[in-house]
């Protein structure tokens, strides 16, 4: 029998060589190649390639959308719904993303309880049996009236089953576990993982059957299996927060059918995910009064205004390389708001330890948050409390000018509303005849003036 011939396989991008190469000549990672089998090609599949016919094309205009209402499966939970841009839609094949733990099957087994009502689920797992699936639906409260349950790993096998039974919803738990029986290699490779993917693609597509797969995440913090898998399905999500913490979060990295900027607050209690509706209200709980060193800022995700509290601690180093350690915030970006207060307002940090900390297991990625950041660590070097109904938000230039952040109107209005009475934004987002009612709003071009106005 002759040897099957290998190629190597990035695993962050896919990219195939027939040699091992340290350094991947595509997406510039060291020491992601892998060998993988290649794929033989069939004879048969190469004969019938000149028998090929071309397919018939279909004008925009002319695609049936009669079944417009039925286009998107409610999941019985709107913070899921928000994330997937209002449901999850017919044929689309969605990957659900975590640390091991975070409540992924937990979730995806909440929704049956819903879409069981009017749908039939199949829930394929080939990490659990039908028995322990059951004692943990029971402990969830799943009845499941539409649910079925197959525990299988063979892919080819679960295709052959849903193209037989047609059910309206498919949950695979989880791909790293699927495989097929064609190729020679384990389940969870490279190639099990992306040709199982590709399968239940098709499958997918040709039914108009939506999936649900589940995918573990590796060390650092990616999906495992190469990152063309996360091309191929419509919609990747994932599952954030500390498994110390109750709070987790939904979080869309790509979605073929909506924005991938909302998110989903969820609270792991003992009989599951409960939602949050008001993740402000959640992130602001417990926070300390009079207390130097914190600020509250508001970032949007989406089209939904969240309120957070930075907290920053300066104090004094007892090592040659004074510490600075970040969490929920970008790194390199306090450097940046350290060395403009540096040079444009004289205040010194190079000789202190800096400690920045997103309460809640929130992580800001917008700009918006630089004005907070900045004043929690004016406030934390100067011991001077900023006040308890103070707000901000706002970008930080190099030149420490306050630079306009959009969603204005929005974000003052979620401040009023859990009761702050002034908020401090950058002058050139409000007009000068805008008025707000109920709350105090200081419009600010540089830092300096920002810190006159808690003085």
């Amino acid at each position: 029998m002759p040897k099957m011939k290998s190629v190597f396989v990035c695993r962050s991008c896919g990219f195939e060589s027939p040699k091992w190469n340290g350094r991947c000549p595509n997406c510039g990672e060291w020491n992601t190649f892998e060998e993988v089998d290649a794929l033989p090609k069939s004879s048969s599949s190469a004969g019938k390639s000149s028998a090929r016919v071309a397919r018939s094309i279909t004008p925009l205009k002319e695609v049936d959308l009669s079944e417009a209402s039925e286009v998107r499966y409610h999941t019985g939970m709107e913070e899921l719904d928000r994330v997937l841009g209002g449901g999850l839609v017919k044929g689309s094949l969605v990957l659900l993303g975590g640390e091991p733990g975070i409540g992924k099957s937990t979730l995806l087994l909440q929704i049956c309880e819903h879409l069981g009502k009017e749908h039939t689920i199949l829930y394929v797992s080939g990490e659990e049996s039908a028995r322990q699936i059951r004692l943990r639906a029971e402990r969830l409260g799943v009845v499941g009236d539409g649910l079925y349950i197959l525990a299988e790993s063979d892919a080819q096998a679960i295709a052959d089953t849903v193209s037989s039974n047609k059910p309206d919803i498919v949950i695979i738990d989880s791909i790293q576990t699927m495989g097929i029986s064609e190729i020679n290699s384990a389940p969870g490779s490279i190639t099990q993982v992306r040709e199982c993917t590709n399968l239940f693609m098709r499958l997918a597509k040709s039914e108009e059957i939506p999936f649900f797969i589940v995918g573990h995440v590796n060390k650092d913090g990616a999906i495992a299996g190469p990152k063309v898998m996360e091309h191929i399905v419509d919609a990747v999500l994932y599952f954030e927060g500390d498994r110390n913490l109750s709070y987790r979060i939904l979080r869309a990295a790509k979605n073929r059918f909506g924005s991938t900027n909302e998110i989903g607050v969820f609270d792991m209690k003992d009989n599951g995910l409960e939602q949050v509706e008001n993740p402000s209200q959640m992130l602001l709980s417990g926070r300390p009064t009079g207390v130097s060193g914190c600020c509250v800022l508001c970032t949007m995700e989406g089209t939904r205004p969240i309120l957070a509290e930075v907290q920053a601690l300066v104090t004094k180093s007892g090592q040659t390389s004074p510490r600075r350690v970040t969490t929920g915030f970008d790194f390199n970006r306090v450097w940046m708001i350290l060395a403009v207060l540096e040079k444009r307002l004289g205040f010194c940090y190079s000789a202190l330890d800096v400690y920045v900390n997103i309460i809640g297991g929130l992580k800001i990625q917008e700009p918006a948050a630089d004005l907070p950041v900045a004043m929690a660590l004016y406030s934390s070097l100067t011991d001077k409390p900023l006040g308890d109904d103070v707000i901000a938000f706002g970008e930080l230039g190099l030149g420490g000018e306050i630079r306009s952040v959009s969603h204005v109107e929005q974000r003052i209005a979620e401040a009023r509303r859990l009761g702050f009475k002034k908020c401090i934004v950058p002058r050139h987002a409000i007009k000068s005849t805008q008025k707000f009612a109920g709350i105090e709003v200081i419009g600010v071009s540089s830092l300096r003036q920002a810190f006159e106005a808690v003085k």
